[in-house]
């Protein structure tokens, strides 16, 4: 897919296009509505909607990812609407949606904090790497409709069993639907001697396991 992409914003990678594996396999329900949280050119909301998806929201806290997926998708005339913001809040969120997709940074950094601004912000997420995947658990059974599904990607150095507990304690339905191992990027070999002396990757490791964990919001009972 060809996209137009501003210096510093996330370009589509394999944990991007497992993602996009895995919304396909889930399928779309019929006039969906769909929340792309982190959606850099807007590739995610860009699949939502060629797949049937009649209402596709996108947010990223990157104003440059706004402009670029606000590009993308209105070269395209799809049913995209694209916010500059970080994850809803339920406190003041209104919007509930049948699937939310979400590809967050959760690359461990040295910091315990994610950058405020630049490129980095893409995917450094703190010390473990969880700065934005947990509160993303937190809140993503109430950002769904009863019977919604959650899809997110994220690396297995991460901690799959922390993100599966995370999402069962809130209330949803969990497990792993996709895995595919992939050799180190250029970020992930720049720090190789930061990962191995966490602990957090073997001595002479070069690979990780990139995983999508589905979660489903149950129906009520009947």
């Amino acid at each position: 897919m060809w996209l137009l992409r501003a210096p510093g914003v996330y370009r589509p990678q394999a944990d991007t296009r497992l993602l996009v594996e895995a919304m396909r396999q889930a399928a779309l329900p019929l006039g969906a509505r769909v929340l792309d949280v982190g959606t850099g050119t807007g590739v995610l909301a860009v699949a939502a909607a060629r797949a049937g998806a009649t209402e596709v929201t996108a947010v990223d806290i990157s104003r440059r990812a706004v402009l670029a997926a606000r590009l993308n998708t209105r070269m395209r005339r799809l049913p995209v609407r694209v916010e500059h913001g970080d994850v809803p809040d339920p406190s003041t969120a209104s919007r509930r949606f049948d699937v939310v997709l979400a590809n967050p940074p959760y690359v461990p950094s040295a910091g315990p904090f994610p950058p405020e601004r630049g490129g980095a912000r893409s995917w450094d997420a703190g010390s473990d790497g969880r700065a934005v995947l947990d509160p993303l658990c937190q809140r993503a059974s109430h950002l769904l409709v009863p019977g919604g599904t959650l899809l997110i990607v994220h690396s297995a150095l991460c901690g799959v069993d922390r993100t599966l507990t995370r999402l069962r304690q809130s209330g949803l339905k969990a497990t792993v639907v996709a895995r595919r191992p992939e050799r180190f990027g250029p970020v992930m070999r720049e720090r190789i001697d930061l990962l191995e002396s966490r602990g957090i990757i073997e001595p002479g490791q070069r690979y990780e396991q990139l995983v999508v964990i589905r979660g489903d919001r149950p129906e009520p009972p009947a």
